[in-house]
């Protein structure tokens, strides 16, 4: 007798597609991958490929015909990109391990049902979502606590997201309350029970949360702008929309004088693929815990 279950098998309640659904889904996929795909080979064709064969082709190159990196010595031969892609690493790896761990710890208070204040916090959390702090009021406040020209400024005011807050709390909340139980038999107390048992439970979750912050950090620009006015203290974001929309780059660079001119397509999209590039290395090693770590959270809020 055979016992095997297919993975695959559907719900009793859900019919099988037909032949023209699924192809009609294996072409929308197909032209969406498209889509999305070729403007990622154009951007890396193009900062691959020699700036005579790009002022040729008009400023935009498909597959290029030869492949230099010229345009990656330029931009780092004046250590301006360099700098900036330190900062930003630097940024957002401390930002993203600040916030993660007063996340997680703000989340589990949270989660608790009989913290003392806990209802009139979680209303203010909520409240954060209806009622963002202005541009102006923001800048004083960091003016006023004497974090002009600092990194800090770049991480202390977004330090925790009130929408990563409430995923995590509603995950927390879904964990069975006999596992606290059982751990507090055990005469763990709070700080244990959230590094020994909650925690390990919310791999998912946290990886999700992370990548959230990461992303936020590495791809923040406005903030940057806003509070350092030392250049040289800009992360790469900054120095990549100075590349890319003012058509110049930052001023101190060394690099040769056929890059000072125009900033040739070539130069802009060589920054670009430096500034996107660790996000796309390292989103693949979290994707798989997108939807479970999202769809749980939200279930229970």
């Amino acid at each position: 007798m055979n016992t095997t279950i297919r993975r695959t098998s559907r719900p009793a309640w859900m019919p099988a597609p037909g032949p023209l659904v699924v192809a009609a889904k294996a072409v929308a996929l197909t032209v969406i991958t498209a889509l999305v795909l070729f403007p990622c080979l154009v951007v890396v064709s193009t900062s691959l490929a020699p700036q005579e064969e790009v002022l040729d082709k008009g400023g935009w190159v498909v597959w290029p015909d030869s492949i230099t990196f010229q345009a990656y010595q330029d931009i780092l031969s004046g250590g301006v990109v360099t700098r900036a892609t330190l900062v930003s690493a630097g940024v957002t790896l401390i930002g993203t391990a600040l916030s993660l761990t007063c996340t997680i710890a703000m989340a589990y208070a949270l989660a608790r049902p009989r913290l003392p204040g806990g209802r009139p916090i979680l209303l203010m959390v909520l409240l954060t979502f209806l009622f963002t702090p202005g541009m102006i009021p923001s800048y004083l406040v960091v003016q006023s606590l004497g974090l002009l020209d600092t990194y800090a400024a770049l991480v202390l005011p977004v330090l925790v997201n009130a929408f990563n807050l409430i995923v995590l709390r509603g995950f927390f909340q879904n964990i069975p309350e006999d596992l606290y139980e059982a751990a507090r038999i055990d005469g763990a107390g709070e700080l244990r029970i959230l590094v020994r048992v909650i925690a390990p439970l919310s791999k998912a979750a946290i990886a999700v949360v992370g990548l959230f912050y990461a992303v936020a950090y590495w791809n923040s620009f406005f903030h940057a702008i806003l509070y350092l006015n030392d250049s040289t203290m800009w992360p790469i974001q900054v120095v990549l929309r100075q590349y890319v929309l003012d058509g110049a780059p930052l001023a101190g660079s060394i690099a040769s004088a056929e890059t000072r001119v125009n900033a040739e397509n070539s130069i802009q999209m060589a920054v670009l693929v430096l500034a996107m590039l660790p996000i796309v290395i390292v989103y693949p090693f979290i994707q798989r815990h997108f939807v479970k770590g999202v769809l749980t959270g939200a279930i229970k809020s």
